[in-house]
C-alpha cells in the first residue's frame, strides 16, 4: 500500500511551511527582499537549512510564495472594508484607506512586495498582486459611476493611476517617513482624500468619506 500522511503530519508540515513563510515575511519587513535569505530565513524560523529546501527548492520560489501570501492577505482585507461599507462611494474611500492605511503600517515589507527590484519570475508575479489592486478599485469606481456618485471616466486608466499614486506618495523612497503614529493616519487620509479628489469627488465630500472610514 502506497503511504498515506497522518492528520498530524500534514498539520506539521502546514505548520513549518507558515513557519518558514514567518521568517521571510519578518526579513523582508525588516530589510527588503535582499535580506530574504535561505539561510537567514531558517536561522529565524530555527530549523536547518537544508528543510527549507526541501519546502522551496531555490529563493526565487520562497519570495514568489512570500509575495502571493501577502498579496492575498491584502487584497483579502481590501475587499472586505469594501464589503461592510455602507454604499459605493464609502466602498470606494474604505478600499483605497484600507490599502493605504496597512501599506503605511508595513511600509518596508508593502515596499519590497509591490515596488522593490527583484528577480523577473517574482516580478511577474508582483505584477499580478498590482493589476488585482487596480482591478478592485476600478469596479468600485465603475460602481460609483453607475450610482451617479462619480462624474463619467476610464476606469480602467484610473484604477491604476491611483494604485500608482499610492505607491509612490506612502511606499517609496520619494516618500517622507512619519514621524509617529498619528503622522502616519495624517499621511494615509491626505493620500485617500488625493485619491478621492483625482476621481471627482469635491474636497468637502472626500473629507467626509474619509471621516467615516475606520482605519486598521
Amino acid at each position: 500500500m502506497p503511504y498515506r500522511r497522518t492528520e498530524s503530519v500534514v498539520r506539521r508540515l502546514a505548520e513549518r511551511e507558515e513557519a518558514i513563510l514567518a521568517a521571510a515575511t519578518e526579513l523582508a519587513g525588516e530589510g527588503g527582499m535582499a535580506a530574504v535569505q535561505i539561510a537567514a530565513v531558517a536561522a529565524r524560523a530555527g530549523i536547518a537549512a537544508g528543510t527549507v529546501y526541501r519546502y522551496f527548492p531555490s529563493k526565487t520560489d520562497l519570495v514568489a510564495e512570500l509575495v502571493a501570501a501577502v498579496a492575498g492577505r491584502e487584497l483579502n482585507a481590501m475587499m472586505q472594508a469594501a464589503a461592510a461599507a455602507p454604499g459605493p462611494m464609502s466602498a470606494l474611500a474604505a478600499a483605497i484607506a484600507t490599502f493605504a492605511a496597512r501599506a503605511l503600517n508595513e511600509r518596508r515589507l508593502a515596499w519590497a512586495i509591490i515596488g522593490e527590484p527583484v528577480e523577473p519570475q517574482v516580478d511577474a508575479m508582483r505584477l499580478d498582486f498590482r493589476q488585482s489592486l487596480a482591478g478592485e478599485l476600478e469596479a468600485r469606481i465603475r460602481a460609483a459611476i453607475a450610482g451617479g456618485h462619480l462624474p463619467e471616466q476610464d476606469a480602467g486608466v484610473a484604477a491604476p493611476a491611483i494604485v500608482g499614486a499610492l505607491m509612490e506618495g506612502l511606499l517609496s523612497p520619494l516618500a517622507p517617513q512619519p514621524a509617529d503614529a498619528a503622522a502616519a493616519r495624517a499621511a494615509v487620509q491626505s493620500a485617500t482624500v488625493f485619491a478621492l479628489r483625482a476621481l471627482g469627488v469635491v474636497d468637502a465630500r472626500a473629507r467626509g468619506l474619509v471621516a467615516q472610514c475606520v482605519l486598521p
